[in-house]
């Protein structure tokens, strides 16, 4: 069995880190070749292209910014889908996007003979780094059982969600959560400081209770002391997610006014440039406070 994996970036290095430790012979493409070539002491084979990786592996794992990105990865020049003669058998696309355009990638490659099954993930680099992702699947079971090999070393738990384009949507509602989660978190640690309390305790503290969630573990510790690296996550790929909620929201005709206010915020984030859309999403503290060192 050989997987391929592009996209080696945050959650894709250690995405594919866990693939090539279960065992499995790793092909990797990234467009910025010097972060495949971290993979190299891992035993992964770095490809020239898109292509060549559908040449070599059975299975592939999309680890993209956007669907935008996907479908040119997948089906642009020296795309996946250019190779005369792939061996690819399913790929999984593990970033988030619309679910429109996982329907519309689900039945180009189908044409090709190819299974697609739109798998986002939840539970960040950490999760990432231990194999307990959480994915959303969409498709057919058939071919989400098929990615076995390349679902079982990064996975806590896989949820067959629906039809293609199920698991997008069920990580577009996982992010409009996350999204006003982390504005809260950021704004509510700052004002217990101004409160005079000791914010390096909270996560302890609100350990267990109804506050408490994984995202505020992970990243509340860093938000009280102003560690904004290593990056776990980008507060731009977070705008990103809630645009794409506040999309679904428009065609559904749903009432989301904390969504909208939290989609105002990142939108203003990454046109301001404060804090830097690239920042880890600790640094997200900064909008309620001085202190930024």
């Amino acid at each position: 069995m050989k997987i391929g994996f592009l996209g080696i970036g945050d959650m894709g290095l250690p995405m594919a880190r866990r693939i090539a430790g279960a065992g499995c012979e790793l092909i990797v493409w990234n467009r910025d070749r010097a972060k495949a070539e971290r993979l190299a002491a891992d035993g992964a084979h770095i490809a020239a292209t898109p292509a060549d990786v559908a040449g070599e592996a059975d299975l592939i794992g999309l680890c993209l910014s956007s669907h935008i990105a996907v479908g040119e990865i997948a089906f642009g020049p020296s795309g996946l889908f250019t190779h005369d003669r792939p061996r690819v058998q399913a790929i999984a696309d593990f970033s988030t996007g619309s679910a429109e355009a996982a329907q519309d990638f689900n039945k180009r490659a189908a044409a090709h003979g190819v299974d697609w099954v739109d798998a986002p993930v939840s539970g960040g680099v950490p999760a990432a780094t231990r194999g307990r992702l959480v994915i959303f699947a969409g498709g057919d079971q058939a071919a989400i059982e098929r990615l076995g090999p390349l679902l079982k070393p990064l996975a806590l738990r896989v949820t067959r969600m629906g039809d293609s384009g199920s698991g997008q949507a069920t990580k577009i509602c996982n992010q409009s959560m996350v999204a006003a989660n982390m504005l809260v978190m950021a704004e509510t640690i700052a004002m217990a400081r101004r409160a005079g309390i000791d914010v390096a305790r909270l996560p302890d503290a609100l350990a267990g209770g109804f506050a408490d969630s994984a995202p505020f573990q992970i990243f509340g510790p860093r938000m009280a002391k102003h560690e904004f690296a290593p990056r776990l996550g980008a507060i731009a790929h977070m705008a990103k997610d809630a645009g794409l909620a506040g999309d679904l929201a428009t065609r559904l005709d749903a009432e989301t006014p904390i969504l909208r206010k939290a989609q105002e915020i990142y939108a203003r984030i990454v046109e301001d440039g404060v804090p830097g859309p690239e920042d880890d999403l600790s640094a997200l503290i900064r909008l309620y406070e001085d202190k930024t060192t």
